[in-house]
């Protein structure tokens, strides 16, 4: 039992000295995993456009870079909310143990 309500005292002095956070910080993160997809699939789509005009073949470098480029922006967003999640379970999980 004092086991337990230490820990929520813990929790509750954290949150007071962490405060809660604000809606700017969600969609401050909204917005980085947005540019995480966007920047790799804009790159990739002028790679593609520059091949096109210098080494110009039977297919698309534009389309098969875009794809490649959202592809791993993609995967890039999915790691880094992966992580996040993470950290936020295991800051989560300390104060209960």
């Amino acid at each position: 039992m004092a086991h337990q309500v230490g820990a929520k005292a813990q929790r509750k002095l954290k949150a007071r000295r962490d405060g809660t956070p604000g809606v700017w910080l969600g969609l401050g993160m909204m917005g980085l995993v947005g540019w995480s997809v966007a920047v790799p699939t804009l790159l990739g789509a002028a790679l593609g456009l520059w091949l096109d005009r210098h080494y110009a073949g039977q297919h698309s470098w534009t389309l098969a870079l875009l794809v490649a480029g959202l592809v791993l922006g993609c995967v890039n967003a999915w790691r880094w909310v992966a992580n996040e999640d993470r950290a936020m379970h295991e800051e989560g999980g300390a104060g209960d143990a």
